[in-house]
């Protein structure tokens, strides 16, 4: 048994427990939270893998639930290596709350947090038609926690500023809104072709280039490697110009199309010189 204070953060789905999780732990003197399958301490992902990502709304549930042994282990001792005062799980009910608190070796929970004490009927409300119709949930850490396992996904960082929020050992307000693969909105794929051809318009934005050669594009589990041969503009600084065509690619490719750039290389075959 972990020797941590444990807490609940209860309410239905959809109804904006992820959105209000950081501030809910911080007014209750929680230092990490179990959200989803993650356990999260200062908006950085300690452990676990995203619910959110699996490919079927049972396999987010279990998923979620620590019903994979090794995954429960892995967390259970991330936590243990962490030691937290007080743990904060988010549920959407009592019953998974404490399936949860088992599965990681946590005591009893001795609070429970419920979503109608801190948000308006309109408000659920509200989140719950966002979540039926757009299909977005909220993960309470910042874009760069979580980029990595979910390219591919359309993310929007949310960022909330708010007067009087405490040192820096409190809860960022930095969260990432996702569209889970299981969502029933349907899913979408993106050809080499389009990203070769944003490749090629945001390189070309940069005044430095002259033409672009070739571009291949190597995809992979956690992203896309991007190779691009082309010639620069005589009298430029080769290696600031270079960068600053890496930096446009990598932003405007990850922007248009939510596929994370692992990497940009740029070859400079030569340089054009006006007559």
């Amino acid at each position: 048994m972990i020797n941590v204070r444990t807490i609940a953060f209860v309410g239905p789905s959809g109804t904006g427990k992820s959105h209000r999780a950081a501030l809910v732990a911080r007014d209750n003197g929680a230092d990490a939270i179990i959200d989803d399958g993650l356990l999260i301490s200062k908006s950085r992902v300690i452990a676990g893998k995203s619910a959110k990502g699996a490919p079927t709304r049972l396999a987010s549930v279990r998923q979620a639930l620590f019903v994979d042994k090794k995954a429960a282990d892995e967390v259970a001792a991330a936590i243990k290596k962490l030691n937290p005062e007080c743990i904060m799980i988010l549920g959407t009910s009592d019953g998974m709350t404490e399936k949860i608190a088992e599965a990681l070796g946590l005591p009893e929970i001795e609070h429970t947090v419920r979503i109608e004490d801190i948000a308006t009927p309109e408000e659920m409300a509200a989140a719950q038609k966002i979540r039926s119709t757009e299909g977005k949930h909220v993960i309470p850490v910042p874009e760069f926690e979580i980029k990595q396992d979910f390219s591919g996904y359309f993310l929007h960082p949310l960022r909330f500023f708010q007067k009087n929020l405490g040192s820096e050992d409190d809860f960022s307000q930095d969260k990432t809104i996702v569209r889970p693969t299981f969502s029933y909105l349907g899913d979408y794929t993106i050809s080499d072709n389009v990203i070769i051809s944003a490749v090629r318009h945001e390189a070309m934005r940069e005044k430095s280039v002259y033409r672009i050669n070739n571009v291949n594009i190597r995809s992979t589990s956690h992203g896309a490697h991007i190779d691009v041969t082309l010639v620069l503009r005589y009298g430029v600084h080769i290696p600031t110009a270079c960068a600053a065509i890496q930096k446009q690619i990598r932003n405007g490719v990850e922007r248009n199309t939510s596929i994370n750039v692992r990497r940009v290389h740029i070859y400079v075959k030569s340089l054009y010189c006006e007559k």
